[in-house]
């Protein structure tokens, strides 16, 4: 296999977006979101992090030092990102059952942050763009699951530091990843 830089990619600038559970996605690279989907906005020049992992249990047999067969016991699908943009909806992300309201019309907002809120499921899109390479990952089922701490100083940007994990859906996927990358192609 011949080495080509040409195959080379970076995420030159995108974006994360968060629908309710069941919305459809975009199927193709052309379609736009629809309205359901809200962009969450800037994210830390750390861009998002995708982390895919599998866990397998060994079996083994009295007549072998190795495992004679391995079985795959889990499947793991995260995101990691943080929201510099703080609007209603990366808050109300971050602060799961939140909701904001209006104290003084137009002036002032109210965060009530639940102390036991429920599960959170959303569908989440991620938009990547390499000139003009573009790849989609929608994830129709998933939640935020993990929350970094929210530091205040005047050196950086508050930020809102979230995970999300893929859940499976009603199809055997946790995620569909479009491209159209031609290194992609079946004969690259």
């Amino acid at each position: 296999m011949a080495l080509d830089a040409d195959n080379v990619r970076a995420a030159l600038g995108g974006k994360i977006l968060m629908a309710p559970k069941g919305s459809t996605a975009p199927a193709d690279l052309v379609t736009p979101w629809d309205a359901a989907w809200v962009d969450l906005g800037y994210m830390s020049d750390d861009g998002v992090s995708m982390d895919y992992s599998t866990d397998v249990e060994d079996i083994n047999a009295w007549q072998s030092l190795s495992p004679v067969r391995r079985i795959l016991t889990s499947v793991d699908m995260t995101l990691g990102f943080t929201a510099i943009e703080l609007k209603s909806k990366t808050i109300t992300a971050y602060f799961p059952g939140s909701t904001i309201s209006e104290v003084t019309p137009g002036t002032v907002y109210r965060l009530d942050i639940p102390a036991a809120p429920g599960p959170q499921e959303a569908a989440f899109g991620l938009e990547w763009v390499d000139g003009d390479i573009i790849n989609r990952l929608v994830i129709p089922r998933g939640e935020i699951t993990d929350r970094g701490t929210i530091t205040l100083g005047r050196s950086s940007a508050v930020g809102l530091e979230m995970t999300v994990s893929a859940y499976a859906s009603s199809a055997p996927e946790i995620a569909t990843w479009l491209s159209n990358d031609p290194a992609w192609a079946l004969a690259a």
